[in-house]
């Protein structure tokens, strides 16, 4: 951990928000064009693209390597379980083609990535901020890696340990589960909750009950559905405080949501969020920026889903 912090810390004094402006300054309103495009065609692109930033920064630093195809003889991360679900990888391509035309390799695809997905949110009416820029893409992407992602299913102290491991406070982890006000989860990501819950149970008591009956109206134990799912929040394209709302009132999607409220210091900062959608947006850009600060990479790609 201590050398990792020390990487980090190395790493974010050389990111700057001014990195481009001598070498391309039209890189950002040009990448924030693609994404306003994409969203105007789909909704679901901003849940998407953020998450895509969370799954690339918690795998070896915001290198890129979740973009990575994988080859002949390398699976790579975005073919491991928790990572077939992304989806929205067209947009970054387009940011990267319209960039390149521009100014022909100076921008990695790990910054194109920090970018749309600061760009997701402010488009969704959440806050914006400078992102500091100079991440270097990676060479090296495994599906064996994505085993490191913290689970939907895991507890306040496996989600502690996670965002620890990568230099990350409790008051990151409460903040930056606030994401989760964007976007949809298909059942198998919540399943342990509304069918054979514990041997005494078939469902999570945590759950609020009306809650738990949709849900497994949606998700019924044999579901064969392939799309079958649930929204994150009740406002799923508008980022907002909802979502912490919504876990205090004990209608969270995910186990590692309603884990928030089982610790004193976790539940405060809930409590906080949902009374306050300012402090929230203000906690979110802080800690957005130190997560996405994180990174390990050696190239810029010419081709986000290939290494040079």
């Amino acid at each position: 951990f201590f050398l990792l912090g020390l990487a980090h810390l190395n790493f974010v004094n050389s990111l700057s928000p001014n990195y481009y402006d001598q070498t391309c300054p039209n890189a950002e309103s040009t990448i924030t064009n693609v994404v306003k495009k994409a969203m105007s065609n789909d909704p679901t692109v901003p849940a998407a693209l953020l998450r895509m930033h969370f799954h690339d920064c918690f795998i070896r630093g915001c290198d890129g390597s979740v973009l990575l195809n994988s080859t002949g003889k390398n699976k790579a991360e975005k073919d491991g379980p928790p990572n077939i679900s992304l989806h929205a990888f067209y947009v970054i391509d387009n940011a990267k083609k319209a960039v390149e035309a521009l100014c022909p390799k100076t921008v990695s695809c790990a910054d194109i990535l920090a970018l749309a997905a600061r760009d997701a949110v402010a488009l969704s009416g959440g806050p914006t901020w400078d992102v500091p820029k100079g991440r270097k893409d990676g060479r090296v992407s495994k599906a064996t890696e994505t085993q490191q992602l913290p689970a939907p299913t895991f507890n306040i102290s496996q989600l502690q340990q996670s965002f620890a491991q990568r230099g990350l406070s409790l008051d990151d982890l409460v903040a930056l589960s606030g994401g989760h006000t964007l976007g949809f989860s298909h059942c198998s990501s919540f399943q342990n909750r509304i069918h054979n819950f514990n041997s005494k149970q078939s469902v999570d008591p945590t759950l609020e009950s009306s809650f738990a009956a949709s849900l497994k109206r949606v998700c019924p134990a044999k579901n064969t559905a392939k799309n079958a799912g649930a929204n994150l929040d009740s406002t799923p394209t508008t980022f907002d405080n909802r979502y912490y709302n919504l876990l205090l009132q004990g209608k969270s999607i995910f186990s590692s949501d309603q884990s928030l409220v089982t610790s004193a210091k976790t539940k405060a900062l809930v409590s906080k969020f949902s009374s306050s959608q300012q402090e929230f947006q203000k906690a979110f850009v802080k800690s957005m920026i130190k997560m996405s600060s994180i990174n390990g990479g050696q190239e810029v790609r010419l081709d986000c889903r290939a290494v040079n």
